[in-house]
């Protein structure tokens, strides 16, 4: 049989209070690691996550699935970045596409069915920049339209952005052709808007 030795109570008190003490502190330490931890994780993976190019002294950096840069007062955000829109297979750019300021506080008119294709010209024409004074679908004169569309021609800005074997940005009087394979045409779009603000 155990003899239990006789504790006084004084003696049980500063027992519990040492413990709950070891036990309170041991919490508190790993409370502040875990914290600490969590703080180093998230910045390696936020300067992981940050991707940077620079293409022609541009910096481009990626945040939200679009490559942004600041020129000047504006700031444009892309699909894609410059050495992406490189690697398009076949692409044939005319070397006299009109500069930005062509385009500056006058209307410009696309006629196009690549929705995102043309998301890319109204975002950083308009919606971000206000480089435009509007943006409106047209359609292009000898083409079957859909009503309530105006019928444009080369005297105005117009972007035609098409679907073609062809692999080309051209300029013809006001009138910029954007053609490729449907899959291209957001990447020749941003690549038509590279050239013109002079990336």
């Amino acid at each position: 049989m155990k003899i239990r030795t006789i504790i006084s109570a004084e003696e049980e008190e500063k027992k519990r209070k040492r413990r709950n003490l070891i036990v309170g502190i041991v919490l508190i330490l790993v409370m502040f690691l875990s914290v600490v931890g969590y703080s180093i994780n998230s910045g390696e993976k936020n300067e992981n996550q940050t991707e940077k190019i620079v293409y022609n002294d541009v910096e481009f950096v990626k945040d939200s699935g679009l490559w942004n840069t600041d020129i000047g007062n504006y700031r444009y955000s892309f699909k894609y970045n410059p050495k992406e829109t490189e690697k398009i297979a076949g692409l044939e750019m005319n070397s006299f596409l009109k500069p930005l300021n062509a385009y500056s506080n006058q209307p410009l008119y696309i006629y196009s069915k690549n929705i995102e294709a043309t998301t890319e010209i109204y975002r950083n024409l308009f919606y971000q920049n206000k480089i435009v004074l509007r943006i409106q679908d047209a359609c292009l004169e000898g083409e079957a339209c859909e009503e309530n569309v105006p019928i444009k021609n080369c005297t105005n800005n117009l972007i035609i952005i098409q679907e073609s074997n062809n692999t080309e940005i051209k300029q013809q009087e006001n009138c910029v052709f954007i053609d490729g394979k449907n899959e291209n045409l957001t990447a020749l779009s941003d690549s038509f808007l590279f050239k013109i603000i002079g990336v």
